[in-house]
């Protein structure tokens, strides 16, 4: 595999929120210091975090995938392994009733995860999502359009449950999936795997033949087999329910840039969404499918390999961007680290140094409402009216010539 050299837009998530701490408050600390190295919380006790409910007319259901990409060979785990990923299907359900919520991420995932970016915060406060774990599937008497999600740098599969759940309840299958090496994942059988800057560093690229093998399986779902590699029975109604000829893709940061790099190569795709996305490497290539950016620290004015994207977009093209956002102002970030930061004793100032001067609930509803308007309108050829100029119930969105 070849090694790239990081560059500044290849900070990683953890990166990131360490400088960030290490900003406002002095060094990072691991997750088992004393809460008096921040300021101390005050009673009561801390409250579990959580995230907002979708907006759709569906309750969500989720089931995780084991997965093996015989097709290529895993170098690291040595002679005889290929490329093991885990993902996750989120879909529209029924008779969610007494069945578990789903977690935002594995107690040993997320332990791993705050560690890395040494936020005190007990495992156990992380939230729980609106999916209902292996609920049977919405039954419609029509195959469900399908989008495939890919992560950030440094990041996992759940990074942006808000926006998932929210086109799943609006009757999408979402399918995640964790770029093994570059996240942090947890496999059934207890292994962990976090993100890599030494070999095997993984690039867009990467990410993006993750992306066309989870296209694969959302084929073989379609076609009617179970793709996980230990067996494990799939929700009733899920084998079969997905429709193959209706796919879109949507990605943040470095997963952004795999969307546009996974369409150039890979016609299933029919639409796709760029949540911050570098372009990195440059995109020379015309694209010639709907594409999407939603820019906030990586804009074209201050991107040459955006802008360069942008005069290569020969279909349908949108570039948005909402006043006061910044890298994570787009995702479950933005409604999370207020509540971890209440919780920790941070001020305004040093939640605003990660998320951005965007009032967090705005954010969550322009993340909400802008891609769900993008794949109704390119997958399922609804044709609404927010996408067609700036919008008095979004005044902070611009629309980017």
């Amino acid at each position: 595999m070849t090694i790239t050299p990081l560059t500044t837009t290849d900070l990683t998530r953890r990166r990131m929120l360490a400088a960030a701490l290490a900003a406002g408050v002095g060094a990072a600390v691991p997750i088992s210091a004393p809460r008096q190295a921040w300021a101390a919380p005050t009673a009561p006790g801390p409250s579990q975090l959580t995230l907002p409910r979708p907006t759709g007319p569906h309750p969500v259901g989720t089931v995780p995938l084991h997965l093996v990409d015989t097709s290529r060979p895993d170098p690291v785990a040595g002679p005889g392994h290929h490329r093991e990923l885990m993902a996750s299907v989120c879909y529209p359900a029924c008779k969610t009733k007494d069945l578990p919520r789903a977690p935002w991420m594995t107690q040993g995932a997320l332990r791993a995860f705050l560690t890395d970016v040494g936020f005190p915060l007990d495992p156990a406060l992380g939230p729980l999502t609106a999916a209902h774990v292996g609920a049977p599937v919405h039954q419609t008497g029509h195959r469900l359009p399908v989008i495939v999600y890919s992560h950030g740098s440094g990041s996992h599969r759940g990074d942006h449950t808000i926006m998932v759940q929210e086109l799943a309840s609006h009757g999408y299958v979402v399918v995640t999936v964790d770029h093994t090496y570059d996240a942090f994942s947890e496999f059934p059988d207890g292994r962990l795997t976090v993100p890599a800057e030494v070999p095997p560093f993984l690039g867009p690229r990467d990410f993006a033949m993750d992306l066309r093998f989870v296209l694969d399986v959302v084929e073989g779902l379609a076609g009617g087999h179970n793709p996980d590699v230990d067996g494990r029975p799939l929700p009733q109604g899920l084998l079969g329910a997905l429709d193959p000829q209706c796919i879109g893709a949507f990605g943040w940061s470095k997963g952004g840039t795999a969307t546009a790099l996974t369409m150039l190569a890979d016609r299933r795709v029919g639409a796709g969404l760029s949540i911050d996305g570098p372009m990195q490497p440059t995109i020379t290539t015309d694209l010639d499918r709907p594409f999407m950016m939603m820019t906030a620290s990586f804009t074209r004015a201050a991107m040459p390999d955006v802008a360069e994207l942008w005069t290569h977009l020969r279909g349908w093209r949108l570039n948005i961007q909402a006043d006061g956002a910044i890298h994570k102002s787009y995702g479950d970030d933005a409604t999370l680290i207020p509540q971890a930061g209440k919780v920790l004793g941070m001020t305004n100032q040093q939640i605003q140094d990660m998320i951005g001067t965007l009032d967090p609930a705005r954010a969550v509803r322009i993340q909400q409402a802008y891609p769900l308007a993008f794949f109704d309108l390119h997958l399922r050829h609804r044709r609404g009216h927010l996408l067609d100029g700036p919008s008095a119930a979004f005044p902070e969105v611009k629309f980017i010539p």
